[in-house]
């Protein structure tokens, strides 16, 4: 029997071992998951540009010392800020290609930092599903095609949520269009509105579910259940105020991007939590009590 370690559990544990002194003597930040690597660092003159240059080339040494040499040809650089000078690079002394919009980890981001061209690109992934859903399941029968649509469809539209979160209408509509189509599937429910249909389903909109998301990523953070730090927050000091004791402050935003990140749009939904919320002992609690909160105040993950 033949060993494939890429779908092994072990396989990936043993690949970081084998490289983590990778960035051993870089002056750059390096990103490393399983085969993906980033390095990244500040550019504001032609010295970081070699720093930079002289980082990727121990790199190179690293994978030509240890025979597993870099794919150059697949390796991207991406220039983020205004007043980039968008400087050229190399590795093994061929130039890498410079891009406008690259996929990380499975989201798709572009220099200005909307992930647009994502929203396309899961809207047409669930859609195809959706399609081949709809073609292979002659017997609409709504307990089955919900099942189905949950496990294969939804996830494409949910994926990572928290990092590309919409603010725009445009887009918002884009990925709630998938579920409209889905629950116009089935002839008995086509004459009652979205929200009743809904309703029959057992479903909630995207955007509350990807409301949703934010509010139990933060909860995983503030509770020490997540390996990302929570660096972008800062508790309030002055919660004598009515609401609970782990309020978050708000900072001052001066962009769309900034305004609308996770960091910053989480934060009033959270701090209208009780203190019977934040105090739940686990995640599972704290989705339950999230459940009777949206029963009680319906629009409470919606976007106002």
């Amino acid at each position: 029997m033949k060993w494939h370690p890429q779908g092994s559990v072990l396989g990936p544990i043993l690949f970081l071992i084998f490289i983590n002194d990778l960035d051993n003597g870089l002056s750059s930040t390096v990103l490393k998951f399983a085969d993906d690597t980033k390095l990244f660092r500040p550019i504001n003159n032609y010295i970081d540009r070699q720093e930079l240059q002289l980082d990727l080339d121990n790199v190179c040494n690293w994978a030509s010392r240890w025979q597993m040499k870099f794919n150059v040809t697949k390796c991207k650089v991406i220039h983020y800020g205004h007043d980039n000078i968008k400087y050229n690079y190399s590795m093994e002394g061929v130039p890498v290609e410079e891009v406008d919009c690259e996929k990380d980890l499975g989201v798709t981001f572009s220099t200005d930092l909307k992930p647009t061209a994502h929203y396309k690109d899961i809207y047409s992934k669930a859609n195809r599903m959706l399609g081949l859903l709809s073609r292979t399941i002659k017997y609409k029968n709504p307990a089955v095609l919900t099942a189905l649509y949950k496990s294969i469809v939804r996830p494409h539209l949910e994926y990572c949520s928290t990092t590309w979160n919409p603010h725009y209408n445009k887009n918002k509509f884009l990925l709630e269009k998938i579920q409209h189509r889905f629950a116009r599937m089935f002839p008995h429910l086509r004459s009652l509105s979205y929200e009743n249909r809904l309703h029959q389903l057992g479903l909630w909109s995207l955007e509350e579910r990807r409301n949703r998301a934010d509010v139990i990523e933060l909860f995983k953070m503030v509770k020490g259940l997540s390996s990302t730090r929570s660096q972008f927050f800062k508790k309030a000091e002055d919660t004598s105020t009515r609401g609970h004791t782990w309020k978050l402050v708000r900072k001052h935003s001066r962009c769309d991007t900034r305004l609308y990140f996770f960091s910053q749009r989480v934060i009033n939904r959270w701090n209208s939590l009780s203190q019977e919320d934040v105090d739940a002992q686990s995640i599972n609690c704290f989705k339950s009590r999230l459940e009777k909160r949206c029963t009680r105040q319906m629009d409470f993950f919606k976007d106002l």
